[in-house]
């Protein structure tokens, strides 16, 4: 089993999570959803210290029954979703460098834990995330299920938007954790469209590069409603097609 060894981290990984903190929160002023503001407060981030991963799964459990995994790297999709389906998200124990900065492709400790943490708190968001892990669970041995339950994951918990007081504002962990993304996004060609299931499960997906276009839900009620609907199709067995891979 891993486990986070606060002591293991030195005073070069703690200027990274200062730095990084400080960037992200001013970068997402009026950028991000109410529910991340919330929940940072609330998971008791601060600038000053790389959060504590028993501290930070005792809030969230108090909340609403989530506790962070710790993990060394990337999962398989039965480990990942599974962890997902039992209310446990795998973060990342390691902290990117000063040389990675501005862009991993691997998730790391900043982008699990500030990108996910907070909206771990929303007790909707996170009924939603272990649904879609429930669900996740039920189709391993079917690939093209499997990689639109990854699109689902990949457009909304990595890359969301959500209406609130007639704007689009951020909730996605890959837009939260980037400064890339958020500029991204916030620029006049980003392409950002009103969340509709079909049209993102057909949409190609990666998180290897900046993404090309983003989904704004009107309310956090499309996400249960858009895991349930897909549930309903994978059950009634609904024929798939392979996905098409995403553009390099």
């Amino acid at each position: 089993m891993v486990q986070q060894h606060y002591n293991r981290y030195t005073a070069q990984d703690q200027l990274v999570w200062k730095v990084l903190f400080d960037r992200q929160t001013a970068l997402l002023h009026k950028r991000a959803c109410s529910a991340f503001w919330q929940g940072l407060a609330a998971v008791g981030f601060h600038r000053n210290a790389i959060p504590d991963f028993a501290e930070v799964s005792g809030r969230l459990q108090k909340a609403t029954g989530w506790q962070l995994e710790p993990v060394e790297g990337m999962l398989n999709d039965a480990e990942f979703f599974g962890l997902l389906a039992q209310r446990k998200f795998p973060a990342t124990v390691w902290i990117r460098s000063m040389e990675q900065f501005d862009f991993i492709e691997e998730p790391d400790l900043f982008h699990g834990v500030f990108g996910h943490a907070p909206l771990l708190m929303d007790q909707g968001f996170a009924d939603y995330l272990q649904f879609l892990g429930q669900v996740a669970v039920q189709h391993l041995d079917d690939a093209a299920a499997l990689a639109r339950l990854e699109r689902l994951y990949g457009f909304t918990v990595q890359f969301g938007l959500v209406q609130e007081r007639g704007e689009a504002r951020m909730y996605g962990a890959g837009l939260l954790s980037s400064s890339g993304e958020i500029h991204q996004c916030s620029g006049d060609e980003a392409r950002r469209l009103p969340f509709d299931l079909a049209t993102a499960l057909q949409t190609p997906y990666s998180e290897l590069q900046l993404q090309e276009q983003y989904f704004v839900l009107s309310s956090w009620d499309q996400l249960t409603e858009s895991v349930a609907e897909l549930s309903a199709l994978l059950a009634s067995g609904w024929q798939l097609e392979p996905v098409g891979q995403a553009s390099e």
